[in-house]
């Protein structure tokens, strides 16, 4: 079971995040601390507020606990731990480590956030389990700014793979079980990021640009160049797993690289996709600890999908885009519960799957178990809140309506 609750001394916070995290899991049309406080039965937002700002409580203890439920439910000595970040568009300059910089969410240069995430990707299931937010260079240098944002002393400026390799040691150091990682260009070209894996052990396969260079046998070439040179007959057509139509089939091959003077050891290959519709190739630089198989490395490349659907799912079910909070300690607060109510659908989904899913039926989603999970219990929960939820909303219709009253008797009156 996922409890949370030993992270919070005093039972009125306790109870807050237990409402916070139903608000979450509600089918609200936003998420934002009125309408979760509305959905609890509150008369205004402080208390949400409160529990986001100035309670005292420990978000990365939060995270370790759900990681802890990750292992205990998910768990796969196969598992792959899957790292990307996305962005949320902002307006203003204030909201902490927004600049104009690429997002991979717009497909642009926007006036965004970024924070990297860490996901945990079984063959059954997937579910979040870290963030760290990406703060620029224009922030970590600007006191002013750290200040006014509540940002800590203690944080400096970390790249992406930076981040990235920090919540994965975490997690592998806690005893986590996982054979792999995976991720886009964004960490595959960053070599210290590769070494730090190899260091704890774990494989990768990860996306490397076309000019990136790689050694074999007979040389130093581009990956680009190096696969135009290999036949027809050095690929084969495997699926990459399975997606919204089907399985994804593409054309692939890898080839071992030279890599004598590594001190971790293990094994070196460059695996190459071909779509077998547009030609379009891309390339990923593996490394394991033992000898893998094609398509041990083809699933492990298609399992880096799968933060692409707990993004989808995290957005358009649990608000995790939806906060409108500018300060460090805030965001983390709201990501951190935004990852714990993910984890315990994953997890629960998964379970029903296990247990009670017919072989001739389709799986339930997390979306799809986050609607059951609202209207089983939720919702049965406030109707016996009724009359307590009445009367407040009697109260505030009774007050907008007396508002009205007397703004349109000044309109009439002279």
């Amino acid at each position: 079971m996922l409890t949370v609750g030993h992270r919070f001394r005093r039972p009125e916070p306790r109870r807050r995040v237990r409402d916070f995290v139903r608000g979450l899991l509600a089918p609200l049309p936003a998420k934002n601390c009125w309408t979760i406080a509305e959905h609890a039965g509150d008369a205004g937002p402080d208390g949400m507020q409160d529990l986001l700002n100035r309670v005292k409580w420990d978000d990365k203890a939060v995270r370790v606990d759900v990681r802890a439920f990750v292992a205990r439910q998910l768990g796969d000595a196969e598992a792959v731990l899957v790292i990307d970040e996305t962005g949320d568009l902002k307006k203003g300059r204030h909201t902490v480590g927004v600049q104009r910089q690429y997002s991979g969410t717009a497909g642009k240069i926007e006036n965004c956030q970024l924070a990297v995430h860490l996901v945990y990707a079984t063959e059954a299931a997937h579910a979040m389990l870290d963030t760290a937010l990406y703060l620029p260079k224009s922030w970590c240098d600007n006191p002013e700014r750290r200040t006014e944002a509540g940002i800590p002393d203690t944080v400096r400026f970390a790249t992406k793979p930076q981040l990235a390799s920090r919540m994965i040691e975490a997690a592998v150091t806690a005893g986590l079980p996982c054979r792999w990682a995976a991720g886009d260009e964004a960490y595959g070209n960053d070599p210290r990021l590769a070494a730090r894996l190899r260091q704890l052990r774990l494989g990768y396969v990860l996306a490397v640009a076309c000019s990136h260079q790689v050694t074999t046998g007979i040389g130093t070439y581009r990956v680009d160049v190096l696969a135009a040179g290999l036949p027809a007959t050095a690929s084969q057509r495997v699926s990459a797993g399975q997606g919204a139509k089907g399985y994804r089939y593409y054309d692939w091959s890898f080839t071992a690289l030279s890599h004598t003077a590594d001190e971790h050891g293990g094994h070196h290959w460059l695996l190459i996709r071909r779509n077998r519709r547009t030609g379009e190739l891309a390339f990923y630089r593996c490394w394991s600890p033992e000898p893998a198989a094609l398509h041990t490395l083809v699933a492990v490349a298609g399992r880096r999908w799968k933060i692409e659907e707990s993004f989808q799912a995290a957005k358009t079910g649990l608000g995790l885009d939806q906060h409108q909070h500018r300060r460090w300690t805030s965001w983390h607060r709201w990501t951190t519960l935004a990852i714990l109510a993910h984890a315990f659908l994953a997890a629960a989904s998964a379970s029903h799957r296990h247990r009670y899913n017919p072989a001739d039926l389709i799986p339930l989603t997390v979306n799809e178990l986050r609607h059951l999970f609202n209207i089983l219990i939720i919702e049965p929960t406030r109707r016996r809140c009724d009359p307590l939820l009445w009367s407040i909303r009697r109260r505030r219709h009774q007050a907008r309506a007396k508002t009205s009253h007397y703004t349109r008797q000044a309109l009439i009156e002279p």
